[in-house]
C-alpha cells in the first residue's frame, strides 16, 4: 500500500481488492483493482471512498462515515486499506 496525501487532506491509495471484494452502498460489492480514498469531515469523521482504478465513479464504503481514531487518519486508512486488502465484502 501507498498512502499518498491528494492535496486536500484526503488519503488514496491503489490496491487490490481481496477475494469477496468491498461493499460499497451504490452498486454492491466491488473487486479487483480499486483507488480507496480517507477523506476528512467535519465532527471528527472520515468518509471512505472507493472506485474501480482509473474509473470515473466513486463510491461509499459501505459503514462511511466513520470516526476518526485517536491515532489519526493516517492510521484510519491503513486499516481500512487491510479490510479491503483481505476482502470479504469489506466495511468501514
Amino acid at each position: 500500500m501507498t498512502a499518498g496525501d491528494s492535496g486536500d487532506g484526503r488519503l488514496v491509495s491503489g490496491i487490490a481488492a481481496g477475494p469477496g471484494g468491498a461493499m460499497t452502498d451504490e452498486v454492491g460489492v466491488i473487486t479487483g483493482d480499486v483507488t480507496l480514498a480517507t477523506v476528512p469531515q467535519d465532527g471528527g469523521l472520515a468518509r471512505i471512498e472507493i472506485q474501480y482504478t482509473d474509473a470515473d465513479e466513486w463510491y461509499t464504503l459501505t459503514g462511511s462515515p466513520v470516526p476518526v481514531p485517536p491515532d489519526g487518519l493516517a492510521a484510519l486508512h491503513a486499516r481500512v486499506v487491510a479490510r479491503v486488502e483481505s476482502g470479504g465484502a469489506a466495511h468501514a
